[in-house]
């Protein structure tokens, strides 16, 4: 109790505040544009911060680290493209909300989502970071190789009657994840004599492609020719639609008395989903917010996700934004990083010439509870300046003419792939993802497999060669451990499920 209050009263401070809230505004603009994320504004940020006092440097990266994953909802909903790679699953049913006139009640799903997934892994950060962060000591590399199985699992989950589509994204995905140097042998694969391959397919520019230069593509194919009197009357047509759409505003709309019961399930469900993948250093937003999704689509069957669904959008809102302050619970607790944005903060720790670990909660209790109760304090303030930032930025992109929209959307999807890592060739990586992302649309092939199993299949043949050293080539690693054997279980039953649902709904087709 002692720690709390020596925190509460670092964080008190004018400056400290004054940088938290600074933060959380930072975190919504840079969430809110395609191809910017946490780590990349913070890695820019924290040489500026080795002159700042610590709380001050400090709550500045917490206030970013809250408030982007919320503000990679926005182009999302609006637009269709993920401002942020954990906002990914929202635009499933964000979108198709958006379409039918439902862009504020969207975005206020996804704002309450998050603040619901972002308070619930604070307050775990705050109780339970020491017990948590010592289950996390029991992966090891067979571990985390069925954690990934089981990620691959809720791509059965998800396809319904598409399970052959899904597959075959899913090949292409595990394909694409073997561009690059193989951890077995050093060697480089699929790069093609391109060096800027050597680390693989950026996941940035990939997304950016599949989502935000399909869009473009798709927009272009729905240009028809037609005659020049009746292509004049469309014209004018459309500038008296325009003119009504300027006039035209989005108020966030929040969810209601019996919304908010309605989605609470799945609040918990998902935060519970998140909070766990988040304190297994390397899991990562991606894997929480595909499988709080597929639990969510599990749990409501008779709903239609993809669709334009509530629990499409709060399910992926509420998990990625409970991965943000559980994955610190490694990092404070044990000094190690749950992905790679508390990586940059150990870097900044560091800067600051403080050390992660138990030490940090003997020596420096202050700095460890303010870091701690920064997060809660960030995302009960994200919540108000999410819903006026919202109206501002939602009027302003629903004014624009769609044909102007468009421009403006390809020059921020080539920015934003350039500025990954200032490389010209993250370009043409974008522009490759754009072509296969219309393929996909025109086939009616999901991307959601694609995207998975690229990000996971690397992840999977690290820790498939370490665990086969450990074993001596044996197999029996995976059910001998009991996590190990208690993941595949799952997948089994994750992948068994749909199966058999299918198996029975046909033999009941049939009786009838």
């Amino acid at each position: 109790m002692s720690g709390i209050l020596l925190g509460l009263g670092q964080l008190v401070q004018p400056t400290a505040l004054l940088a938290l809230l600074g933060g959380v505004v930072i975190g919504l603009i840079v969430g809110s544009l395609p191809g910017l994320n946490d780590s990349i504004t913070m890695a820019v940020l924290i040489p500026i911060t080795f002159g700042m006092e610590p709380q001050v440097a400090i709550c500045l990266l917490v206030g970013i680290y809250c408030a982007s994953a919320c503000g990679g909802s926005v182009p999302s909903i609006l637009l269709k493209i993920p401002g942020t790679a954990s906002a990914t699953v929202t635009a499933y049913d964000g979108y198709p909300m958006s379409q039918k006139g439902k862009s504020g009640q969207a975005l206020g799903l996804a704002i309450s989502s998050s603040t619901f997934g972002g308070l619930t892994s604070a307050i775990v950060l705050l109780f339970l970071s020491p017990f948590l962060a010592k289950q996390a000591l029991k992966f090891g590399p067979p571990e985390y190789f069925m954690l990934a199985v089981l990620g691959m699992s809720t791509v059965i989950g998800m396809a319904g009657n598409n399970i052959a589509k899904n597959i075959l994204a899913m090949a292409v995905g595990l394909i694409f994840s073997c561009i690059g140097m193989s951890p077995q042998t050093g060697l480089a694969r699929f790069t093609f004599g391109q060096v800027s391959l050597m680390d693989g397919i950026s996941l940035i520019p990939m997304l950016i492609g599949l989502f935000g230069i399909t869009s473009i593509l798709e927009m272009i194919e729905g240009i028809q020719k037609t005659p020049k009197v009746k292509e004049v009357k469309q014209k004018v047509e459309n500038f008296k639609e325009d003119v009504k759409e300027n006039y035209k505003k989005v108020k966030v709309v929040l969810p209601d008395k019996e919304m908010a019961k309605r989605l609470l399930p799945i609040w918990v469900q998902s935060s519970v989903i998140g909070n766990v993948i988040g304190i297994i250093p390397g899991a990562g937003m991606i894997m929480a917010i595909f499988m709080a999704y597929d639990q969510a689509s599990r749990r409501r069957p008779n709903l239609e996700f993809g669709t334009g669904v509530p629990e499409g959008i709060a399910a992926p809102e509420a998990a990625n934004n409970a991965v943000v302050a559980s994955s610190m619970v490694p990092l404070l607790s044990l000094g190690v990083p749950g992905n790679s944005t508390s990586s940059l903060f150990l870097g900044a720790l560091t800067i600051q010439g403080l050390r992660t670990g138990p030490t940090l909660f003997r020596d420096t209790p202050e700095m460890a509870y303010m870091i701690i109760l920064g997060f809660i304090v960030a995302n009960i303030i994200m919540l108000p300046l999410s819903v006026y930032y919202c109206n501002f930025l939602a009027t302003a992109v629903l004014r624009l003419n769609r044909m102007i929209l468009s421009g403006i959307v390809l020059t921020l999807c080539v920015t934003g792939a350039f500025a990954v890592s200032n490389n010209v060739f993250n370009i043409y990586v974008m522009v490759f993802f754009g072509f296969i992302g219309y393929a996909f649309n025109k086939y009616k092939i999901p991307q959601s497999p694609l995207i998975l199993a690229s990000i996971l299949g690397s992840m999977m043949e690290n820790n498939w060669t370490q665990s086969m050293k450990f074993a001596d080539g044996s197999l029996s690693v995976f059910v001998t451990r009991p996590l190990s054997c208690a993941l595949l279980i799952l997948s089994i039953i994750f992948i068994g499920m749909p199966l058999v649902k299918r198996i029975k709904a046909n033999k009941a087709a049939k009786a009838a």
